[in-house]
């Protein structure tokens, strides 16, 4: 079941004094199913937030539909079963995590009871048990990234919708944003991210979709999406000249060690026949397939137009 469909949604600003139309987004369409976890990812501008809004039913498209569980996504009713985290939320300081919390549950309704017990919960379930009597304005960054994965979970949503949550963390930060994610989808939950941290992106989704100035240019599966055929080879050795290599361009030099890459197999083999008990040493073959970032990098420059030169030649 989609969990969450656009369908031919397109959406537009006017700048000052309504003179130009600039379109954000065009005829797009995707759905994310039940039970994923969906990375949205494109270049800065693309038009990823603004779907998450429209998702939200925070702004409104100027064509196009979109629905949430199979109802229109205009529903308030429909809206209680959404959890969000906004790139940049506003939290307030001089709350603790337990208050801030609190304040949020309270929205949802939740008896002094439940509040609590769902608090409490929240706080150990992003690794927080033990800083909920602290001020947010103590909260490092990633930790105040979590207290707001808390926050977008309060009501115990079947959807988690996340724009950019590993924006601005070190590793550890995100590492510890993706074990949550992961986690969510353990329980059943279907979470939809955007995202331009292409290898975190590789590392969880299930699917991803690719939005290029406002245009879904692809979507799937990444193995179904980028290439699992090597393109090259890249082989470490110990103790030989460059001199004395069959074939092979070097890409790197570290005192006695090189980094040669080829191009096919054959060339593969006759650079390894080299290596002998009496000969270089061996320290690493590592065969390069396209990557997701090569497939972004690919689609996000097939929309940039064309150089001057290329222009007046045509």
């Amino acid at each position: 079941m989609a969990v969450l469909e656009l369908s031919g949604v397109s959406k537009s600003y006017r700048t000052h004094l309504s003179i130009h139309k600039y379109w954000i987004l065009r005829d797009l369409s995707l759905s994310v199913r039940e039970g994923e976890i969906f990375g949205f990812i494109g270049t800065n501008g693309a038009g990823k937030t603004t779907t998450i809004k429209l998702a939200l039913g925070l702004i409104f498209p100027d064509s196009g539909s979109i629905r949430l569980f199979g109802e229109d996504a205009a529903s308030v009713q429909v809206r209680r079963r959404l959890g969000f985290l906004p790139e940049n939320p506003y939290l307030y300081d001089y709350l603790t995590g337990i208050e801030f919390l609190d304040f949020h549950a309270r929205l949802f309704g939740l008896g002094a009871a439940e509040r609590r017990r769902r608090v409490r919960e929240l706080l150990e379930r992003v690794g927080l048990g033990n800083r909920g009597e602290r001020q947010l304005r103590h909260y490092s960054k990633g930790m105040l990234q979590r207290i707001g994965l808390a926050q977008a979970l309060v009501n115990d949503p079947e959807l988690v919708i996340l724009d950019e949550p590993m924006s601005g963390l070190d590793p550890i930060g995100r590492r510890e944003v993706r074990d949550i994610i992961l986690d969510l989808k353990a329980r059943g939950r279907t979470i939809f991210f955007s995202t331009h941290i292409l290898s975190d992106t590789e590392m969880i989704c299930d699917r991803v979709g690719l939005l290029v100035r406002g245009s879904l240019k692809a979507v799937g599966r990444i193995d179904d999406l980028v290439s699992r055929e090597v393109r090259f080879w890249e082989v470490g050795l110990k103790g030989v000249r460059e001199q004395g290599l069959p074939c092979g361009q070097v890409v790197s030099r570290r005192d006695d060690q090189i980094l040669v890459r080829v191009a096919s197999q054959d060339e593969l083999h006759r650079l390894l026949a080299l290596v002998n008990g009496r000969g270089p040493s061996l320290l690493s073959v590592t065969p390069a397939r396209q990557s997701l970032e090569d497939l972004f990098i690919r689609e996000a420059r097939g929309e940039a137009p064309p150089a001057p030169e290329e222009a007046r030649a045509g």
